[in-house]
């Protein structure tokens, strides 16, 4: 280990910086956060550090740098772009053992400023030694990722309740149990739901309960959830920071077939995977088989994440999930995704509406449930029609569309892997949308969109291969 880490408790005490420009202005917003006293040498400062000043947050020495300024000080920071007068500032504070830090010159410094992921009162430092900063800074991006803000409010409230915890579990061992099960339970979970009330009373009720048994088996109940993911369709870059996070919890994955290789591989790598995927006419596992894995995966206490492509509430059977887990009493969250729709439109370079074409549009699909004698109408003039697992269907649905007095003149186009390196797109005319869909074999997913707009896709092309005329 190059260095050791460590967190320094700065409150009210004084540290000192070299140079008043935007690198040291950037170094001071850090230690104001952490409650430091801050002295900065420098002749000239930004705007910034004059309204820190004139504000008594900072305290300003407006003359050269001279080793007495170190003296009371606990560390130190030299941010100029003086790298003589830089090596003076290290020597002067390394010889009062000061430590102090150079900026973009890690053989002189004697601690690192990491990147950070503030969560407070969770806080993650990331360093490199200096040796690669960049890979740091990307570190953090990732771990920014994985812990949204709740994590501090988590925090927050396990501080505010230590001591009770500390009272009611005296063994260490059975701390760590009870910890375990608040970290893995409801409780961080309504507090991402932004319900701390229902937190609060939900970790009073575990410090009331008896304490757990040893045996991890017997301690298994009804604490498990389930996550409805939507995960968009198919590029791994249209998932939500919400939905990596909960791949990244999930103790078991419940995934559709049109749910791509990339977005699983961003998964908890031991989480168990389950293919669940159906088939338009080849349902592998019947709806009420997926219902029932869900329950007995949840009341094993199991993190279950129900991962969808696109958006589950759109087409996708995700409102009846929900209905039967609220009826046994599962607890559940929804994670929404990028719908196919509106991702395959984009990725096609078709606005969905536009002032000049379409000043509606409605999503349909080809497969639905219909009451008797409810009437087929998809469409009305000016509007753009986003039609699901149309294609199979083309022949009906062209028949139906002139029914209802759309030209055969209509523009049309077929977004096939809408998103994914293998995206296709077929433009043409209604008229030929059967001849089309046939002449190119068409398979799922492809979503079918009809209206004016659906002509820009050649204008106004941009990802994958050109559309197909």
């Amino acid at each position: 280990m190059h260095l050791f880490p460590l967190f320094a408790d700065l409150k009210d005490r004084r540290v000192l910086i070299v140079g008043g420009g935007t690198v040291a202005e950037r170094k001071a917003a850090l230690l104001l956060a952490a409650g430091a006293r801050i002295d900065v040498a420098a002749v000239a400062v930004t705007a910034l550090f004059g309204k820190w000043i004139e504000a008594g947050n900072v305290r300003h020495c407006a003359a050269a740098f001279d080793e007495t300024q170190l003296d009371g000080c606990w560390l130190a920071i030299a941010a100029t772009d003086d790298r003589v007068l830089n090596a003076r500032v290290a020597a002067a504070a390394t010889a009062r053992r000061v430590f102090v830090n150079v900026v973009d010159d890690p053989l002189l410094c004697t601690f690192q400023v990491p990147s950070i992921v503030d969560r407070s009162p969770l806080t993650i430092a990331i360093s490199t030694g200096g040796a690669a900063p960049m890979l740091a800074r990307f570190a953090r991006e990732r771990i920014e990722t994985l812990f949204d803000a709740s994590w501090g409010a988590l925090g927050a409230l396990l501080a505010r309740t230590r001591a009770r915890i500390r009272a009611r579990f005296a063994r260490v061992e059975d701390r760590r149990r009870f910890y375990e099960r608040v970290l893995r339970g409801d409780v961080a979970q309504l507090l991402r739901q932004q319900r701390d009330a229902d937190a609060e009373a939900a970790l009073d009720r575990a410090l009331s309960e008896t304490p757990p048994p040893t045996n991890h088996e017997s301690r298994i109940t009804n604490s498990g959830s389930v996550t409805l993911v939507g995960a968009g369709p198919g590029d791994p870059g249209l998932i939500t920071l919400n939905a990596l996070r909960a791949l990244n919890e999930a103790d078991v994955i419940l995934h559709d077939r049109l749910v791509s290789a990339e977005v699983l591989d961003l998964a908890r790598r031991d989480a168990e995977r389950i293919d669940v995927g159906k088939i338009v006419g080849k349902h592998h596992t019947p709806q009420a088989q997926i219902n029932e894995r869900m329950l007995a995966e949840a009341r094993r206490g199991r993190r279950v994440v129900r991962v969808k492509g696109g958006d589950a509430f759109i087409f996708g059977r995700g409102g009846e999930e929900i209905e039967f887990l609220r009826a046994h009493g599962i607890a559940y969250t929804i994670v929404p995704g990028i719908t196919a729709a509106i991702a395959c439109a984009a990725y096609a370079g078709i606005p969905l509406t536009h002032r000049d074409h379409a000043q509606s549009v409605r999503f349909v699909t080809a497969h639905r449930k219909r009451s008797e004698g409810e009437p087929d109408d998809l469409t009305s003039v000016g509007e753009t029609l986003a039609i699901y697992m149309g294609v199979a269907e083309a022949a009906m649905l062209r028949d139906s569309l002139y029914a209802d007095g759309w030209s055969p003149a209509t523009p049309f186009a077929i977004v096939e892997n809408g998103t994914r390196p293998q995206q296709r797109v077929l433009v043409g005319l209604l008229a030929e949308l059967v001849e089309c869909a046939r002449a190119f074999e068409v398979r799922p997913p492809a979503l079918l969109i009809v209206g004016d707009v659906a002509a820009l896709a050649v204008s106004n092309h941009w990802f994958g291969a050109a559309p197909v005329q």
